[in-house]
């Protein structure tokens, strides 16, 4: 994969030696994977069980023609036509596997997320954790280094403590009860995301927290 663009600013065979794990491949994770790839990083771990569906075409990287197909199998494909060399290591549904290196959380149900975290919260193996949130015009990112001090790690679990039935209840739907979800907002909170992990493996210190809103031009960072 030719890496001219980015190389001199980015180089991921020398800024990156730990192994990515993208947790969920739905809206957030799959523009996510996509982002990265392109970034040049290569060898990917990822974490999925459903099936693209219609509505999935709207807003998350997958074509219609994968209507039907596991998730996971879609984006491999998508992927592999970026680039060639990718190494991806589909697990299915995420079940305690063994984690290490950075985390990127993009599942949809937060009591998922804080169980992950609290497992792994002495997890010497873990370098860093990137989470995702949205709503239709909002979203969040949080971040935290782990082989820090506690009080860090402490901060990034405070962030969950509130259930997925709350989360559903902040969530905008539409009349007939589908979950709200655009485009340019994913864009958004998944590149000020990456930012974020470039800027880490860089050297710069973690944004904690980054709080957007797409379609009224609003951005806070911590």
């Amino acid at each position: 994969m030719d890496l001219k663009k980015h190389l001199e600013f980015f180089d991921p065979s020398e800024d990156l030696d730990t192994p990515i794990h993208v947790i969920g491949c739905g809206a957030i994770g799959s523009v996510l994977l996509e982002m990265l790839v392109r970034l040049g990083i290569q060898q990917i771990h990822i974490y999925d069980f459903d099936k693209v569906e219609p509505a999935n075409i709207t807003n998350q990287m997958y074509l219609y023609k994968q209507v039907g197909q596991y998730k996971e199998n879609a984006i491999t494909e998508i992927l592999d036509m970026i680039n060639p060399d990718l190494k991806i290591t589909a697990h299915g549904k995420y079940v305690n596997q063994n984690l290490t290196g950075y985390i990127f959380l993009c599942v949809d149900n937060i009591d998922l997320r804080r169980e992950i975290v609290e497992k792994n919260f002495n997890n010497p193996y873990i370098k860093a954790f990137f989470d995702f949130r949205m709503r239709l015009t909002d979203a969040q990112h949080y971040a935290a280094s782990w082989n820090i001090d506690r009080e860090t790690k402490t901060k990034f679990l405070d962030t969950m403590q509130f259930t997925h039935e709350e989360a559903k209840e902040a969530t905008p739907i539409s009349a007939c009860g589908t979950t709200l979800s655009i485009a340019p907002t994913i864009r958004v909170i998944v590149s000020y995301g990456v930012t974020n992990f470039i800027n880490h493996l860089k050297g710069k210190p973690l944004r904690e927290m980054i709080l957007i809103d797409s379609f009224h031009f609003m951005l806070d960072c911590f």
